[in-house]
């Protein structure tokens, strides 16, 4: 009798227009292990930058290398003519992950076809996008909400970052160059966030199967992602993660969550139960949630929470209104200062760990979910120029 060959979860990260490949290339110069890059585009120099396992240049009948234009219809046309190529990229897939920068031409027409058909191919899907920041304009934001919508129908899960919110914890002097920066690496911690689960060993393991018993056909999904170092640190980082500034929805409600616990080899029992109760209490009563614990000494005495809830009511969950992160502007409402906010629990050396926003279940807002992102520090040479025109 044979003896059983163990089977290696299929992970593949598809980076898709300007957005979406800048993301991918920030996955592999931290080294995200675990998973096949991809990078798609239709401007042939950008691709030519990236180091992605695999490099799909769509459109050249269309575009001549030379991108969509900011036009998401001459993006979707592209996909659609290459899918027999993107298919084959995709092709043995047990899990894709689909991201890019929602409001340009290529990401917004052509991530949604890609996620059809890997879909189609039998992954497990999931669509981890941003929203323009502002200042980029009305017409990309409008063009974001129409490929967002779009997307949402062909993926098993989405997680939508409003980049906007990431002003809110950046200082005052962020340049563009690290705005943008600070976007792709929130891109790169929503899907880490769910690969390390599944590929790094921990004291408590998850397998592909409770990630996909969460996340098949669960529509709309919150993330948050936070971090601490102290005596108090499961407990900060636990809040950090379900309360953050970024969250435009409370997690309340969700049916479904994944728990993630990342930290050195002192990690705690009592750390992952006081972490796993936090989050238990602010989701649903029934809801089916999934943790693990992730072991890696190189973050210290750090430790790191992520949470993904998924599986509301109505697809979406309750959200609350962003009051805008440029308060010194004439006209714009002020963030809320540390004085005004709820405080924490208990205080915590060094903490990275935000402090909550009071939730306004009552006022409307735009449908958007966010995970957190630490502070970057970026200059010109370490990073490439984002392309506005993705």
């Amino acid at each position: 009798m044979a003896a059983p060959q163990n089977y290696i979860t299929a992970i593949k990260v598809v980076g898709v227009g300007g957005g979406g490949v800048n993301a991918v290339n920030r996955m592999i110069d931290v080294g995200l292990k675990g998973a096949e890059f991809i990078a798609i585009n239709t401007d042939a120099q950008a691709l030519l930058m990236s180091d992605a396992d695999v490099k799909l240049d769509i459109g050249r009948e269309l575009t001549r290398g030379l991108g969509a234009g900011a036009d998401p219809e001459v993006g979707r046309q592209a996909a659609q003519d290459h899918e027999d190529e993107i298919a084959e990229a995709l092709k043995g897939s047990d899990m894709v992950f689909v991201t890019a920068g929602e409001g340009g031409g290529t990401g917004t027409g052509g991530a949604p076809v890609v996620a059809r058909i890997a879909r189609g191919l039998g992954a497990l899907t999931v669509g981890v996008v941003t929203r323009p920041f502002g200042f980029e304009g009305r017409r990309r934001a409008d063009q974001a909400d129409a490929g967002i919508q779009t997307l949402r129908e062909e993926v098993d899960t989405l997680i939508v970052i409003p980049n906007d919110r990431l002003l809110d914890i950046q200082d005052a002097e962020l340049s563009v160059l690290g705005a943008f920066a600070a976007a792709d690496q929130v891109l790169q911690g929503g899907v880490q966030g769910i690969t390390d689960l599944i590929t790094t060993p921990g004291l408590i393991n998850v397998d592909f199967n409770d990630v996909k018993s969460v996340m098949q056909g669960a529509g709309t999904a919150l993330m948050g992602v936070s971090s601490s170092r102290g005596e108090s640190r499961a407990l900060e980082a636990a809040e950090g993660a379900i309360s953050s500034p970024l969250l435009e929805a409370s997690i309340e409600g969700a049916h479904g969550v994944l728990l993630s616990i990342a930290g050195g080899s002192n990690l705690g029992i009592k750390e992952v139960e006081t972490a796993a109760r936090l989050v238990r209490e602010a989701a649903h009563a029934e809801a089916n949630i999934i943790f693990g614990t992730v072991i890696d000494d190189s973050l210290g005495d750090e430790l790191r929470i992520t949470v993904i809830a998924a599986g509301f009511d109505g697809g979406s969950p309750t959200v609350r209104k962003h009051t805008g992160a440029l308060g010194q502007i004439d006209g714009a409402k002020a963030t809320p200062t540390a004085q005004e906010q709820e405080p924490l629990k208990a205080p915590v050396e060094e903490s990275s760990a935000p402090v909550p926003q009071a939730i306004d279940a009552d006022e409307p807002a735009p449908e958007t979910d966010a995970i957190e992102v630490t502070a970057v520090r970026t200059d010109s040479e370490a990073l490439d120029v984002p392309e506005f025109l993705r």
